[in-house]
C-alpha cells in the first residue's frame, strides 16, 4: 500500500529526469555509474525522480531501483507505461490496452524493488485505445494500491478533460522550455484549471538553453537529436545566434543559462515542476539550485520575447515523431 509521503510533488521544486542515463542522449553511463550518480542526486537534495517502462528497453528502471530502494520511504517516485521496445520487434511500441497497461506496472514493480510507484503515466496517448480505457486500467492500479496518482504525458487539453471524467489527473507532462511553447496554447489553462500539476521534461531544451552545446557535429550517431529538425545544422546555425543575448542575461543575474531556463519556468506559475535530465552530477547540483532563483517580470517578459516559437528555427519534432504525440501545435 502507498505510504510515500506525497509532499514532495505537492510542493514547488525541480526533480530529476532520469532518462539520461540510460538513454537516448550520448552514450549511457554504466550501471555502476548511474547508480552512484543516482545516489549523489539524493545526497544533494533532489526528492522527484522521473523513469519510464521504455528507457534502456527497462535498463533505467532496475537502476533507480537499485539505487534508490533504502530511501523509498523519502522519495516520490514517478514512471510511465504504455509505450515500451517491443519484445520481438526491438523496436518502441505504444500500446495504452489496459491488459498491457496493467502488466507493465507488474515489471515496473520489479524492476523499482517497489509495492507501489506514486506517479504513474500513462506515456503517450495509443490512438486505436479510447483514453478512457487506458485511465480506466490507471484506476483499477490506484485501487489496488499499485500506483498513488495517474499521470499522462504529451497529451492535448482536450484529452486531458476526458480522462479527467474517469479519473483525476494528478499530472500532466510535456515538453515546456523557451524553445518550446505549445504547452501555452491550452495544456498549462487546463491544469491550473483543473488543479493539475504540469511537469515540464527537456526544459533545457535538450541542451540548447545550456549554452554547452555548440556545434551538433559532436552529437554521437544513435543521440535522438539527430532526428529532431531544430538540431538539423542549418537550422541550429541559427538558432545559436539567440544564445549570445540569452546567455548575457544569465550573466546579468549572476547565475549559468541553464538555471536561468529553469527560473524561467518557475516564474510561470508555481504549478509547474521542471525535470531536468543530465548524465553530470555537477551539472545535477547545478539544475537544483536554481530552485532558489526568482526572476522580475521585466527579466521573463525580456526572455519571452528573446527565444519563443516565432524565433526559433525548426519544429519541435520530424513528422513521424509528431505523428506519436497528442499535444497543439501552433499554426
Amino acid at each position: 500500500m502507498n505510504t510515500t509521503p506525497s509532499t514532495f510533488f505537492d510542493q514547488p521544486g525541480i526533480g530529476l529526469g532520469c532518462m539520461n542515463l540510460s538513454h537516448a542522449y550520448g552514450t549511457p553511463l554504466s550501471e555502476d555509474e548511474a547508480v552512484l550518480a543516482l545516489q549523489e542526486a539524493f545526497d544533494m537534495g533532489y526528492r522527484h525522480f522521473d523513469t519510464a517502462t521504455l528507457y534502456g528497453g527497462g535498463r533505467n528502471e532496475l537502476v533507480v531501483g537499485k539505487a534508490l530502494k533504502a530511501h523509498r520511504q523519502s522519495l516520490f517516485l514517478a514512471s510511465k507505461c504504455g509505450m515500451a521496445i517491443g519484445q520481438e520487434s526491438g523496436k518502441k511500441e505504444i500500446d495504452g490496452r489496459p491488459d498491457t497497461l496493467k502488466s507493465q506496472c507488474e515489471a515496473s514493480l520489479r524492476r523499482l524493488q517497489t509495492d507501489h510507484i506514486d506517479l504513474y503515466y500513462l506515456h503517450r496517448l495509443d490512438p486505436e485505445v479510447p483514453i478512457e480505457d487506458s485511465v480506466g486500467a490507471l484506476a483499477d492500479l490506484v485501487r489496488e494500491g499499485k500506483i498513488g496518482a495517474i499521470g499522462l504525458s504529451e497529451v492535448s487539453a482536450k484529452t486531458l478533460n476526458r480522462a479527467q471524467t474517469v479519473h483525476p489527473i494528478a499530472a500532466l507532462q510535456t515538453e515546456y522550455s523557451l524553445w518550446s511553447r505549445n504547452a501555452e496554447i491550452a495544456a498549462l489553462e487546463a491544469c491550473h484549471a483543473t488543479g493539475t500539476r504540469f511537469v515540464a521534461f527537456s526544459p533545457l531544451a535538450r541542451g540548447f538553453l545550456t549554452s554547452s552545446l555548440r556545434d551538433v557535429d559532436s552529437l554521437v550517431e544513435k543521440d535522438i537529436r539527430n532526428n529532431m529538425p531544430r538540431f538539423h545544422k542549418n537550422n541550429y546555425e541559427k538558432n545559436l545566434m539567440l544564445l549570445d543575448d540569452y546567455v548575457a542575461v544569465a550573466g546579468e543575474l549572476g547565475c549559468t543559462p541553464a538555471q536561468l531556463a529553469l527560473a524561467w519556468l518557475k516564474a510561470k506559475g508555481d504549478f509547474i515542476v521542471p525535470i531536468p535530465g543530465t548524465r553530470s552530477v555537477e551539472h545535477m547540483r547545478e539544475n537544483l539550485n536554481a530552485d532558489a532563483i526568482q526572476l522580475d517580470t521585466k527579466t521573463v517578459e525580456k526572455l519571452d520575447n528573446l527565444i519563443n516559437q516565432n524565433t526559433v528555427h525548426g519544429p519541435r519534432y520530424s513528422s513521424a515523431q509528431q505523428a506519436e504525440i497528442d499535444t497543439e501545435e501552433f499554426a
